[in-house]
């Protein structure tokens, strides 16, 4: 076949930003002939990489894939004029500067999260003919919300929030397939008129060259880090890597670790973000004395030694109306590299730990309730924490590996290329 991928975000940009990279890759490897629409990296810094110049367009083969990039306004702060300048940006220039990439397409899945995908994505459909796969990450226009982006004066919010479902419904009307990431999105589609047949479920997948068991070279690495930082052998390391803001509701990972009386646990919270300041005060206020590191950012290419350091994975949420419906692609990365899992979140993600036996899970902000789960990670020690990894990666390959999300992804542009003819 001949694909088109549609995405905001592509590699080199880091963590479920280079996913779609993965795909195209996986799809070329195939056999496919495969061409990407995305913009210029700058997530998660908001700057372009060392080395890039922004251009109008770029064109280059990465990979087997050709890639396209199109200008955009660089921005990941916490400003939301800002954000939506960046998102509002990539749409614009990706429908009057990178149509062209994507011409002659059998089908096209499309990366739907930020809804500011939409022009190049309505413009393929309606003006070039292009059968669509409307890949749904993050469901909009909740995502807005969750994330404080929402107008506080509640009339212009409602104004607000019914124009972006009508802006969300054309986007699924257009598409051949709705597909989703998390179970419980099924039926918020189906409830805002999506009919049953172009629903399908397609799990993220995990980004397997760098989350995967450590090799004996990575583990030594690991245990070697892991004496820099003065954690003893017999220590159980709890970790967290990723972007330090609200939605990950590290509050209750921090003080929940406060509470443990185990002189064995460790915890680290690695990555930046907006809230990376109050954690670390945080932690420093309110745990013992080395239980809790922030060390900030760390370089995507160090992540296997950390996740080879690690005994347990946190992942977490902070409770609201989104959170039963999410699935961090934390979750993915953690089963893929074989690491025991230590969850705080509702809804779908803890069906996820129950199914694969992988670890515990308590609800979001339920600080009591994972300071109880702690000392069960405690009291398993590293032996029975490494045991519970080889059953994540098991559960890992069985339902979320590329291999799964390869065969569904053809899977499902068939099934849109099918729809016209």
């Amino acid at each position: 076949m001949r694909i088109g991928l549609l995405t905001q975000w592509y590699d080199p940009e880091p963590g479920p930003a280079a996913l779609p990279a993965t795909l195209a890759r996986g799809l070329a490897a195939r056999g496919h002939q495969v061409s990407v629409l995305t913009g210029f990296p700058n997530y998660p810094t908001g700057r372009l990489p060392q080395g890039w110049t922004m251009t109008r367009r770029r064109r280059r083969v990465e990979d087997g894939v050709s890639v396209t990039r199109v200008a955009l306004y660089p921005s990941h702060d916490g400003s939301a004029a800002r954000r939506m300048a960046n998102y509002a940006s990539f749409g614009a220039s990706a429908l009057v500067n990178g149509l062209s990439a994507v011409r002659g397409a059998d089908a096209i899945w499309v990366n739907y999260s930020p809804i500011t995908i939409a022009p190049p994505m309505l413009a393929a459909r309606h003006a070039l003919g292009i059968p669509l796969v409307c890949h749904v990450a993050d469901l909009w226009p909740d995502t807005l919300t969750a994330g404080g982006f929402a107008p506080s004066h509640p009339g212009i919010g409602r104004v607000v929030d019914a124009g972006l479902h009508r802006w969300c419904a054309a986007m699924y009307a257009a598409s051949a397939k709705v597909t989703y990431i998390s179970p419980g999105v099924h039926d918020v589609l189906r409830d805002r008129g999506v009919p049953e047949h172009k629903l399908a479920y397609a799990p993220m997948w995990a980004e397997e060259s760098t989350f995967s068991p450590a090799d004996d070279a990575t583990r030594r690495l690991g245990e070697q880090w892991r004496e820099g930082l003065g954690i003893g052998p017999e220590d159980v390391l709890v970790l967290y890597a990723g972007a330090l803001g609200h939605a990950q509701g590290l509050e209750t990972l921090i003080d929940a670790a406060a509470a443990v009386d185990d002189p064995r646990l460790r915890v680290v919270v690695a990555g930046s973000g907006v809230a990376e300041e109050a954690l670390r005060a945080r932690a420093a206020k309110t745990a013992p004395a080395g239980r809790i590191l922030v060390p900030g950012r760390v370089p995507q290419s160090q992540m296997p030694v950390l996740m080879a350091a690690a005994d347990v994975c946190f992942v977490g949420l902070a409770a609201t109306p989104l959170t039963r419906i999410t699935m961090p692609s934390k979750t993915q990365a953690t089963l893929a590299a074989g690491k025991a899992i230590l969850v705080a979140a509702d809804g779908d993600i803890r069906q996820v730990v129950a199914d694969s036996g992988a670890g515990w899970a308590v609800g979001s902000g339920d600080v009591a309730g994972l300071t109880g789960a702690m000392r069960l990670v405690c009291n398993s020690g590293r032996g029975g924490l490494a045991a519970r990894g080889h059953g994540a990666r098991s559960h890992y390959e069985r339902h979320f590996g590329l291999a799964r999300a390869l065969d569904r992804a053809e899977e499902h542009l068939e099934a849109a290329r099918a729809s016209v003819r």
